[in-house]
């Protein structure tokens, strides 16, 4: 079944590129683990600012990796089993995982703090510049 785009109006140039990256998104759903929040809050200093937090209990700081490319931030956890335990019952397995956040453009990592068993993760968006340009009009064949 063919899938219809609002992306797809003639009126909307150049947002090829956002419809490949809402594809690929929609694609990577599914897996809830480890479980986040996504906040805004407020910056004195004025533009937008968000916060994800992840719940990753168990996780070390060389455990994590965060990684920004092509618009994307990819956040994974990588554990590794304790070989010098013996287990009577193992509830708290170790895991791994990889969350995939698309960013908008101008978006930028603040900071990011593992405590508690939180990865908080901030992010700015300056207030862009509104920017007015004419266009001249020239005259002859294309």
């Amino acid at each position: 079944m063919a899938r219809v785009s609002v992306l797809k109006n003639p009126l909307l140039l150049g947002f090829d590129e956002i419809e490949r990256l809402i594809d690929q998104i929609t694609q990577g759903v599914g897996d809830g683990y480890p479980p986040y929040n996504i906040e805004r809050l407020h910056r004195e200093e004025g533009g937008e600012c968000l916060r994800i937090t992840l719940a990753v209990a168990g996780f070390k700081r060389e455990d994590l990796e965060i990684t920004i490319e092509d618009h994307q931030i990819m956040i994974r956890g990588k554990q590794t089993d304790d070989t010098e335990r013996t287990y009577l019952h193992r509830g708290i397995a170790a895991r791994q995982f990889q969350k995939v956040f698309v960013l908008a453009d101008g978006i930028q990592i603040e900071k990011a703090n593992l405590a508690n068993g939180l990865l908080i993760i901030d992010f700015i968006r300056p207030t862009p510049e509104r920017i007015v340009q004419r266009v001249e009009i020239g005259t002859g064949n294309v």
